[in-house]
C-alpha cells in the first residue's frame, strides 16, 4: 500500500484548487498542522449506476436458488404502510 502524501494546512489553504482537483482524480491526502496528522482527504467513491449483463451473471453464478412462491409470499406479507 503506497503511502498518502502530507500536506501541511497552510498549503490546503493556499493550494487548494489544485489539491482538491488532485482529490477528484483520485489522490488522497494527509494533512498535518504543526507536524502532526490531523486528518485525510479521501475521494468519494462513486457508485457505478450500470452493471453490464456479463459481469452481472458472473457475480450471480455462487448466489442461491430463489423459491419464487416463497419470495412473492414474504414480499406480500410484508407492507411497508401497516407500521
Amino acid at each position: 500500500m503506497r503511502a498518502q502524501p502530507e500536506v501541511t494546512q497552510r498549503d490546503l489553504r493556499s493550494r487548494s484548487k489544485e489539491i482538491m482537483d488532485a482529490v477528484e482524480r483520485g489522490q488522497a491526502f494527509t494533512v498535518t498542522r504543526d507536524g502532526h496528522k490531523i486528518g485525510k482527504l479521501v475521494p468519494l467513491r462513486r457508485r457505478r449506476r450500470f452493471v453490464p449483463r456479463a459481469e452481472f451473471a458472473a457475480m450471480s453464478t455462487n448466489a442461491p436458488a430463489l423459491a419464487l412462491e416463497a419470495f412473492r409470499a414474504d414480499q406480500d406479507a410484508s407492507n411497508p404502510y401497516d407500521r
